[in-house]
């Protein structure tokens, strides 16, 4: 069972692995590469006719090859998932999206052993999230075609896969790299920053700090919304001191990620086409990616299927991993119910709350870990506090969750005490909180600018 746990974890390798790896990419000219050169946030150069990362480490600048970064990626996923288990879990499903050519493939397993795997399997994605939902497995007589709608971080990936006796053939696939979650989370940290400008007459988009501390707060939104009716979005000293707080309804989130939301319908009816089909020709809908979640996506794929079961019980980032968990217990001969056992998932009870105050010194509560948020998680908020004060107090509250301020209870505290005074400005403490599987709840507190810090452990926070 334990190496079944461990098995999910290997999904992460996809939104994770070097889009380098493969020969072919490798090639300074390829159109792929350069693409991917352009967009990455790591300087990528070209040495002796391959491509290098180039990390400033501070000291010196290393070149590192791309199947280096894919050893190093497996070697902390083992390194947390032994952490998880408290014992080693080895053999190891990896799924790959279906594009992945062989080289690609032979290059993620090398990556893999020479992190210390032993690779029982490379399945495709879409495969995967078929043997999540044990279709075709449940009923092994009949044909059906099933659409894989996976909507991820960084693209759109869709399939039609037929099902008949069992057996899974591939009908048609697309890939789109201009819509995935990031694309969502890019459109609400634009408008997050014009309505910045309509406030403080301030044009944030050329301020790379400022853009990426909107990012992280857009993100944290568009996670909320896909659950609640609205989200604030808060920003501790976005630009020259000046903090941010807006609220954004669902409604307006939907009416900006309007675009993406028709690119995705259409990219499905485009492979419709391609593969001869129509709507009343799909059996079964797949949602995978954690994208997927957003109510005005899945209602669009639900007017564009209206009778068609759509399958979304597990949570869709969940999908893949599952089904490699399943792929996993066949090979190595697990019963089906020890399987299923790996859908359990640790979950908090309650919203798990920070303490401020705003302008009016009225106060405010930020959600750090809402109800339902899969465990282990960890989450950073920063707080500010006036310089003069040689103390500041970072105070923790859990809620039920209703709308009523007299439902939040305080449960902890971390007090940083004995701080240089600062005459002028503010100063910034970071929290890094992290829940275990078991609700406890470790707090650390750290004066960003003198490096003194505080740590509390709640055992059960949640």
């Amino acid at each position: 069972m334990a190496g079944l746990m461990w098995l999910q974890m290997m999904q992460g390798i996809e939104s994770h692995q070097p889009s380098l790896l493969s020969q072919k990419m490798n090639s300074p000219a390829d159109p792929q590469a350069q693409k991917y050169i352009s967009e990455s946030k790591c300087s990528v150069i070209d040495k002796n006719g391959k491509l290098r990362y180039e990390i400033d480490t501070g000291e010196e600048t290393k070149l590192v090859n791309p199947e280096d970064v894919a050893r190093l990626i497996f070697s902390k996923m083992k390194e947390t998932a032994h952490s998880v288990l408290g014992s080693d879990a080895n053999d190891v499903v990896i799924t790959v999206p279906f594009d992945f050519g062989e080289k690609q493939k032979s290059a993620l397993g090398e990556a893999a052993g020479a992190a210390g795997f032993n690779v029982l399997r490379l399945i495709h994605e879409p495969s995967a999230a078929l043997l999540a939902y044990g279709i075709g497995q449940d009923c092994p007589t009949g044909k059906s075609n099933v659409l894989v709608f996976k909507l991820g971080g960084t693209s759109l990936s869709l399939s039609v896969m037929e099902v008949n006796s069992g057996m899974y053939r591939v009908l048609s696939t697309s890939s789109n790299d201009d819509v995935g979650g990031a694309h969502f989370t890019e459109t609400l940290a634009q408008y997050l920053a014009s309505e910045f400008q309509r406030l403080f007459k301030h044009d944030v988009r050329r301020n790379a700090r400022a853009m990426m501390k909107l990012m992280n707060s857009a993100e944290v939104a568009k996670h909320s919304l896909s659950t609640l009716g609205s989200a604030n979005c808060f920003v501790d000293s976005l630009y020259e001191g000046q903090d941010f707080d807006c609220n954004v309804s669902r409604a307006r989130f939907e009416l900006l990620c309007s675009p993406l939301f028709n690119k995705c319908i259409e990219a499905v009816r485009e492979l419709l086409r391609q593969s001869g089909f129509t709507a009343d020709d799909i059996n079964k809908v797949v949602l995978c990616g954690g994208s997927s979640r957003i109510p005005r996506l899945q209602q669009l794929i639900k007017d564009l299927f209206p009778a068609v079961e759509l399958l979304n019980a597990i949570p869709p980032d969940e999908v893949i991993p599952v089904g490699a968990a399943i792929e996993a217990g066949i090979l190595v001969g697990k019963e089906s119910s020890s399987v299923d056992d790996s859908l359990m998932i640790e979950c908090s009870a309650k919203d798990i709350l920070v303490k401020g105050v705003d302008e009016s010194g009225a106060n405010r509560f930020t959600v750090l870990f809402p109800s339902g948020t899969p465990l282990p998680a960890r989450r950073q908020h920063t707080l500010q506090a006036p310089g003069s004060m040689s103390s500041v107090c970072l105070e923790l509250y859990e809620s039920e969750g209703k709308n009523s301020a007299k439902e939040e209870t305080k449960f902890a505290q971390v007090v940083l005490q004995d701080l240089d005074k600062k005459e002028n400005g503010l100063r910034d403490i970071l929290a890094v909180l992290t829940m275990k599987r078991d609700g406890s709840l470790q707090v650390t507190c750290t004066d960003q600018e003198t490096g003194k810090c505080d740590a509390i452990t709640v055992e059960v926070a949640s």
